[in-house]
């Protein structure tokens, strides 16, 4: 698979003109939170904000209105994200469902699926976490261990998942697991499953960060049964499936704007203050402004119906090189200017933001193996 030029694309007025309403609703949600709490952005988990993205309309743009979507298209979600996420609005509880279990399932899924499980995320109901990564596996998909053994009306499965996003406080998880052949056969036998996080045989446990937070899990299954009724689309489909996946995952706002509350709070200060370091300013500008536009290129190749895996692969290596960068270059402007004392509001969200960051190299799939496959879209493997 090489990888394609990307152009230059531009988002259409009819998601534009949703950016107002948008805003003012995030601004309303967001106003009584601190900055600190804010940063936590896309990890910020609160099921009553998602309940009211649910109606307003704004879940599941890309799913049809008979499943209980808009049908309004990537460039209308990516538009909300933006705004949601330059508030640092506490999205979490709907943001697998919306940005890719939901349009997988759309795409993959059986009618019964889609029935059962589209409506309750377009109204922020239903709740999904990802079962990927796994331990000596990480972002090698293709090296999964986890397997399900077919039984009669389903499978057992066994195995672990690790690095899992919310997944006590989901409904369900979509896993992908061995289903056929052997540990080694890379991507033949590999398959994905809808989980009801419920069923007997699942333990979650959580994995407590540096600063505190807990979104991240491991998952074990001991011989957990899945109903026949659970399988996405083929046995053996898996990993087409989820291939097509990781580039919902991989390319949007969030892949650029982890870091962006704590920026807004520098700015808020520079403005206030205008004798201080601003050497860095430019060049944060500048990357910005860049990673957004390849971002929004990405875009255009979802709403045209590809699947832009190696594209998207690299607005996430760049994007997450710019937000692991953003904090330091922060912290060395503000340290190089020790007579003047910046708000405490700034520095507890750049100390949060600075420890946090390291994380994003991981989520998403890790820096390594993503430039192996951009390497591999240029030709060079």
């Amino acid at each position: 698979m090489m990888l394609k030029p990307l152009s230059l694309s531009a988002i259409p007025a009819e998601s534009e003109a949703l950016r107002a309403d948008v805003r003012a609703f995030a601004q309303r949600e967001t106003a009584k939170l601190p900055a600190v709490v804010r940063a936590r952005s896309w990890m910020g988990f609160s099921a009553d904000f998602s309940r009211k993205m649910g109606e307003k309309g704004w879940l599941g743009l890309s799913i049809k209105k008979e499943y209980g979507g808009q049908e309004a298209g990537f460039f209308h979600r990516y538009v909300i994200v933006e705004e949601l996420l330059a508030t640092g609005s506490p999205v979490s509880a709907h943001w697998i469902a919306d940005r890719q279990s939901g349009p997988l399932i759309q795409r993959y899924g059986s009618e019964a699926q889609k029935q059962r499980y589209l409506p309750g995320i377009c109204a922020g109901e239903s709740f999904f976490c990802i079962g990927m990564s796994e331990p000596n596996a990480g972002s090698d998909l293709a090296s999964v261990r986890s397997r399900a053994q077919k039984v009669h009306g389903g499978w057992t499965l066994n195995g672990q998942k690790i690095w899992t996003t919310n997944a006590p406080r989901s409904q369900y998880m979509i896993a992908l697991v061995r289903t056929s052949g052997a540990y080694g056969d890379r991507h033949a036998g590999l398959s994905q499953f809808v989980i009801d996080l419920t069923s007997p045989g699942i333990t979650i446990r959580e994995i407590t960060d540096l600063n505190g937070d807990a979104h991240f899990s491991e998952v074990f299954f001991e011989d957990a049964f899945l109903p026949d009724d659970t399988l996405i689309g083929q046995e053996g489909s898996g990993w087409e499936q989820v291939t097509a996946e990781l580039a919902f995952e991989r390319s949007g706002p969030e892949r650029i704007l982890s870091s962006i509350v704590l920026l807004d709070e520098w700015l808020n200060w520079l403005r206030a203050v205008p004798q201080a370091h601003t050497a860095a300013l430019g060049r944060m500008m500048a990357h910005l402004a860049t990673l957004r536009e390849l971002s929004i290129a990405v875009t255009a190749r979802l709403a045209a119906g590809e699947s832009p895996i190696i594209e998207a692969a690299l607005v996430k290596d760049l994007g997450t090189s710019f937000e692991q960068e953003l904090p330091i270059m922060i912290a060395d402007a503000l340290s190089a200017d020790p007579d003047l004392q910046p708000p405490a509001s700034l520095m507890e969200t750049s100390v949060f933001v600075g420890l946090a960051a390291p994380s994003y190299s991981l989520r998403g799939g890790t820096r390594e193996i993503l430039r192996g496959m951009i390497a591999r879209g240029l030709g060079l493997r």
